[in-house]
């Protein structure tokens, strides 16, 4: 039987509405010793993580380990992105096993969840495999997460994809949430985002935008 193409997108793509992301450790402590990744680039990439969600109203847990008393506040690039919003502070590295965590996760209720933080190979890596050992589609923002070392990122990323964890990255998160440049409600914010937080894609927007008043709709 032949097969017939529509115009649909595939199931696996994420959307606003159909996930939730949960942004873990995102603190000083943490990210002095993250070499996997530079620092100004991670900052970069959880505050475009960040924006594209709070933009298109993703429901987004942040949660912190021992922020009083030894690891520090969230990145400012987080928490301004969502003023108000309480962060669910833990004592154990797996966050999954907070019970907090578990009751915000149980009250937005979407089965399809996005993480990102440090470290991969703990913080990340503990809830991730979780989840999918109880039945959620889990996907990872690996360049929105980071290590103490090159070698302990990538054999992070390695065994969440072995077990079923889809990559994906910081910009590719925002575009996933627009896909179409004909959504002109969030055209505008989307481009911003791009323009302040996405590098050489950003630069290019800006200097299209200016220099001939291109638009991609």
């Amino acid at each position: 039987m032949a097969i017939k193409a529509t115009p649909t997108p595939g199931s696996r793509l994420v959307s606003p509405s159909d996930h939730a992301l949960i942004l873990i450790d995102f603190q000083s402590q943490m990210s002095f010793a993250t070499k996997s990744i530079d620092s100004a680039n991670l900052r970069t990439n959880a505050a475009l993580v960040s924006r594209a969600a709070a933009g298109f109203k993703v429901p987004t847990i942040l949660t912190t380990v021992a922020e009083k008393t030894f690891s520090g506040p969230m990145f400012e690039e987080i928490t301004s992105a969502f003023p108000g919003q309480a962060l669910l502070d833990r004592t154990s590295m797996n966050t999954w096993e907070d019970a907090a965590v578990i009751a915000e996760v149980n009250r937005i209720g979407r089965t399809r969840l996005v993480f990102a933080g440090l470290w991969t190979s703990v913080c990340i890596v503990g809830p991730t495999l979780s989840a999918l050992d109880q039945g959620f589609e889990v996907y990872a923002i690996t360049d929105a997460c980071g290590d103490i070392s090159t070698e302990a990122h990538e054999r992070a990323v390695e065994r969440m994809i072995q077990a079923g964890v889809q990559p994906m990255t910081s910009l590719q998160y925002l575009l996933e949430l627009q896909r179409d440049w004909a959504r002109t409600e969030t055209y505008e914010m989307t481009t911003g985002i791009a323009k302040t937080y996405g590098g050489a894609y950003g630069i290019g927007i800006t200097y299209a935008k200016t220099m001939f008043g291109a638009h991609e709709g």
